[in-house]
């Protein structure tokens, strides 16, 4: 990319939470009955924020060993914020797929431009799913029902760049990992080297 590193991340962060966030308000306003669970918008809102402060994060100007306090208070939430994202994006996900995996057993009805959904047409205690302002029962499911699985894929792919983003700075801070180092010395025997 020829650039500093949250330029890339950023850049990705930013394209995907647009995009999350126009299908997520897309869906939102395909019915009025629609839940802001199934639609996704707020996960694409916090990968927007989450970019836009890894973006001000290459204008600071660099001072080594993060000498500036707003270098490094930009550094610590860009790296908690990518964290949060991650969270939220997996969690889009599960919602994204709870939902598909549900529309996709309904048996629906349209009445007076409502779509009138059920999971279990002989139950009579089972819930019924209204979707207001809808005219074309089946197509509105078809549309929706792809709308979710774009939702699951770009959220899943906001997830690892948001996982990425946090190893990346966890690197750049740390240089390497230092968790099996400890638990690998004490178990190996010491073996002394030959000096050539």
């Amino acid at each position: 990319c020829g650039c500093r590193f949250p330029c890339l991340p950023a850049l990705l962060q930013l394209a995907l939470g647009a995009a999350v966030a126009a299908l997520g308000f897309l869906m939102a306003g395909s019915s009025s009955a629609v839940l802001p669970r199934d639609a996704p918008y707020w996960a694409g809102i916090l990968l927007c924020v989450v970019a836009v402060l890894g973006l001000v994060m290459l204008f600071i100007s660099y001072q080594p060993d993060e000498k500036t306090c707003a270098q490094f208070a930009i550094k610590v939430a860009y790296f908690l914020l990518s964290a949060l994202s991650l969270a939220v994006c997996v969690l889009a996900v599960a919602f994204a797929a709870y939902c598909y995996s549900q529309i996709t057993q309904f048996v629906c009805e349209s009445i007076s431009e409502t779509c009138q959904c059920k999971l279990d047409t002989e139950d009579p205690l089972s819930r019924t799913f209204v979707y207001q302002d809808v005219s074309n029962c089946p197509g509105f499911l078809e549309t929706f029902s792809l709308y979710l699985l774009i939702q699951m894929v770009l959220n899943l792919l906001a997830a690892l760049v948001g996982l990425v983003a946090c190893f990346v700075m966890w690197k750049d801070r740390y240089q390497v990992f230092y968790v099996g180092n400890w638990l690998f010395r004490s178990t190996v025997p010491s073996v002394q080297q030959q000096k050539v």
